[in-house]
């Protein structure tokens, strides 16, 4: 059976997306050595085109890659050789119209676009094992190839045919339960919904019930995830010793469970794709819509990434210029492709590959621009890669085994996510800042809260490692309480008993639990409790007495800060929290109030912590801005000495400051200017800078150090720890 380790990947390095097949001129050799220039060592091919692989049904076109095996493989270029299966071609749609699939019952995705099908119908799945086969089979043993990548980008529909509703019935028989446990756990005894055999159920289109569809939503999540498995186990049949299998996963897909989609492979690969400009800078507000913004989304989508299985895992595709629409074309200025590049690598990265090389002549992509132009004449985002690619291959002899550092935990929910998704707990704003509009939902709300957490987090100087809510329950909470002194968890209204009983066990170990508005109050099929969890866990020191939509942000302040100087805002919601008090109005129930919440309900305790066992819960009682998220942050850290990761230096407003250690135990601290600024930083103890002068990095006795280091706008440094 063939396997690959995570940890066997070599060292950090640049790739790209390559396409031949698309253009109109012959131009392999020219681009190969354009990317053996500029440090590219890794190139993904053949995903995109069946039509290409498998012109007419049954005729097969295997021939046409071998120049770019032969001629990458000629110059130790790698190759990562995917399967064509999320784009359907046209020969096979027409004379198999049943495999399409549908966004609603009976209502076909057109084919014109991709991942039309329904990757579950049986005649789908003859054809596309066909050609995995046939490929792998022609050229699958080439020597050039040191990995496979099945589909690209799956689960992007939720699918409604009839074979997933009958696959679906059985699901949930098997999974959740008889009817009648559907009947209780649903409470479908309202509007007349109880079943008495589970052929009675309604299709999803419908359905109103939250606790159906988190259920629907986890069971298509779980069809994608067998979907890729499904490849993985084919591909392994041919995969020779030491090559890997991935996929590409975009984590918005409306069918994706990341954690999942890795179990199905062997190593986690990404898409981060990154807002560009004053959008990346120290200050920007910063949004996980896509493109992700903010001076910290590369270190969030990193560790997002490395997050879906614990281990090192690869950028398979960020933007080499702009991407997106033709009125949406922010190229990146210099500096900030090595700003992004090393951010990924300082949490794990082993590749950072670009989409794609070449930027398109015709057909939709047409303004998502690649390392070259149109005109193919190598410009400034070239040059800027060529710089990082020479960079990543001096730095392969410490790059390699590179593991982050971190100190909190982040807790992620996909459950808390399609929750939120269903029925989110805020409404939209007409702009930012604007009152919530009544009847606008916020479908993203839970990514938004994650994101501003994370931020807070980030710009407070703490290095996360993000958990998923599934694998808590796996781990020893005493053990995890000593690795990770402090678990944020931004909201968690999703959580089984099982759960409950780890955070309490993580906090009486020593765990300072950080958590968020609208948590704990459903069981784990979406069920609101009938029973106070958050009381139970604090002991009775706080509890929600009730929660209000807000139509204005709520400013926050702390009892000795002037109200007309607030840490931040609460926005979309409030919680009103009950804290026992004597009659003098003094808190009774061991909890210290940290900040106040002023809305139209008057000033209400908006941040409250107390000590429980050797450990410490702190609550945040709405949903922050990243100022708020941050001021939280800080004091979390200043009350929790055990989180600080150690750096001495100067932490000045806009450089983050990641560190890692490699394979030979050495410490590296990486920081990251994000700002259009040049900044001086005191170190506070000796470091040999890795990235900097050649006199620092290649002195004969490895003695040469500095206590300061400069960082150009946008700039990057790697500093070796010396005692």
């Amino acid at each position: 059976m063939h396997s690959f380790s995570p940890s066997s990947l070599p060292p950090a390095a640049l790739g790209v997306a390559y396409y031949p097949e698309y253009l109109q001129e012959d131009r392999l050799d020219a681009d190969l050595d354009l990317m053996v220039a500029a440090g590219i060592r890794t190139i993904r091919i053949g995903e995109s085109v069946w039509s290409t692989w498998e012109p007419r049904d049954g005729e097969f076109d295997t021939a046409w890659i071998v120049p770019v095996l032969d001629a990458a493989h000629a110059r130790g270029i790698r190759v990562v050789l995917g399967t064509p299966t999320y784009a359907v071609p046209p020969w096979l749609m027409l004379a198999h119209p049943e495999i399409a699939g549908e966004r609603r019952t009976g209502e076909r995705i057109l084919w014109g676009a991709r991942q039309e099908a329904d990757l579950h119908h049986p005649v789908f799945r003859r054809y596309a094992e066909r050609l995995i086969r046939r490929m792998l089979t022609d050229v699958g043993a080439h020597p050039a190839i040191v990995g496979f990548q099945v589909d690209n980008e799956p689960g992007e529909h939720v699918l409604y045919n009839d074979g997933e509703f009958v696959r679906f019935r059985e699901w949930l028989l098997e999974n959740v339960g008889d009817v009648e446990h559907l009947n209780d756990a649903w409470n479908l005894t309202h509007w007349s919904h109880r079943l008495t055999r589970i052929e009675e159920l309604w299709r999803p289109d419908g359905n109103l019930v939250p606790q159906y569809d988190l259920a629907w939503r986890r069971f298509q999540a779980e069809s994608t995830a067998g979907y890729i498995a499904w490849q993985t186990a084919i591909v392994s049949e041919y995969a020779a010793p030491g090559t890997f299998i991935t996929t590409c996963i975009d984590r918005d897909r409306a069918a994706v469970d990341e954690r999942l989609l890795g179990e199905a492979v062997e190593v986690a690969g990404a898409n981060l794709y990154l807002a560009t400009q004053e959008a990346a800078a120290h200050g920007a507000p910063g949004s996980p819509r896509f493109p992700a913004s903010g001076d910290w989304a590369a270190l969030y989508g990193a560790d997002r990434a490395r997050g879906i299985t614990g281990g090192p895992f690869l950028v398979t595709e960020t933007n080499a210029q702009s991407v997106g629409s033709a009125w949406h074309t922010f190229p990146a200025l210099d500096g900030q492709w090595r700003l992004f590049a090393w951010s990924f690598v300082a949490r794990g990265a082993r590749l950072v590959s670009y989409w794609n090389w070449h930027t398109m002549h015709a057909s939709w992509e047409t303004q998502w621009h690649g390392v070259l132009p149109h005109t193919f004449v190598p410009g400034r985002a070239y040059r800027e890669i060529a710089r990082l690619g020479a960079e990543l291959v001096e730095a392969e002899g410490w790059t390699a085994g590179l593991a982050p550092e971190a100190r909190v935990g982040l807790l992620y929910s996909t459950d808390a996510h399609r929750l939120w998704e269903f029925q989110a707990p805020v409404a939209l704003a007409s702009a930012p800042g604007a009152p919530a509009l009544q009847g606008e939902p916020d479908r993203h709300a839970y990514e938004d809260v994650v994101y501003t957490w994370y931020g807070g987090f980030s710009r407070a100087g703490s290095q996360q490692r993000v958990l998923h809510d599934h694998d808590l329950t796996q781990l020893d909470a005493a053990e995890l309480a000593a690795e990770l002194p402090v678990l944020a968890v931004p909201a968690l209204p999703v959580a089984s008993d099982e759960t409950l009983e780890w955070l309490g066990n993580y906090v009486e170990a020593g765990g300072h639990l950080v958590i968020g508005a609208r948590s704990l109050v459903c069981d784990d099929e979406g069920r609101f409790r009938s029973t106070d969890a958050l009381a139970a866990l604090v002991g009775g020191a706080w509890s929600v007495d009730e929660f209000t939509s807000l139509r204005a942000a709520a400013p926050v302040h702390s009892p000795e800060q002037p109200t007309d100087v607030p840490l931040g805002e609460l926005t979309g919601l409030l919680e009103l929290l009950s804290v026992p008090a004597d009659a003098r109005g003094d808190v009774e129930s061991g909890a210290e109030i940290l900040a106040w919440a002023d809305s139209v309900f008057g000033s209400s305790p908006a941040a409250v912590t107390v000590a429980r066992g050797a450990g410490r819960v702190t609550y945040l009682a709405g949903f922050p801005t990243v100022e708020l998220a941050e001021w939280l942050a800080r004091w979390v850290a200043d009350a929790t000495p055990a989180a600080r990761d150690g750096w001495r230096g100067d932490r000045l407003p806009g450089v983050q400051v990641q560190s890692a250690v490699g394979a030979d135990g050495s410490r590296t601290w990486f920081l990251f200017n994000h700002t259009a600024a040049s900044v001086a930083v005191a170190l506070g103890g000796a470091f040999v800078d890795r990235l900097g002068a050649d006199e620092q990095r290649h002195a004969g006795d490895g003695s040469a150090t500095t206590d300061t280091v400069h960082l150009a706008p946008w700039g990057v440094a790697a500093l070796e720890e010396r005692a």
